[in-house]
């Protein structure tokens, strides 16, 4: 099993900058993609931005050249610089790993508890 576990989140005046981190933990065999979900009351789930195993990075629009992922595979680690940040921004950011434990036979989906970014304006 793997699990992830999120920090950085908290609260940010508009234009403001947060660095939010995702370390995955637990008996894990291999993980791929990972990616940064957010989530409003009353909305759905949407992504954020991901990247793969080798670097190759996709956002989406309402965040393109504000937001940067990266990722640390040495430490199991994916991060999210939020630059610019809007009112707009505030939700519950969820860490998203596709991976595989040792006793797994196959990669799935491992999400995080999520962490609140608040920006006021």
């Amino acid at each position: 099993q793997v699990q992830l576990v999120e920090s950085g989140g908290g609260l940010v005046q508009a234009g403001g900058s947060l660095r939010l981190s995702c370390a995955a933990s637990g008996s894990i065999f291999s993980i791929n993609g990972m990616g940064w979900y957010r989530q409003v009351p009353g909305k759905q789930r949407e992504l954020v931005a991901s990247i793969t195993k080798v670097g190759s990075t996709n956002y989406a629009d309402s965040v393109k050249g504000r937001f940067t992922i990266s990722r640390d595979n040495a430490k199991n680690t994916v991060y999210l610089q939020m630059n610019s940040l809007k009112s707009e921004d505030t939700a519950v950011y969820y860490c998203n790993a596709e991976g595989s434990g040792w006793y797994e036979g196959y990669f799935r989906n491992y999400w995080g508890q999520g962490t609140q970014v608040t920006v006021s304006s």
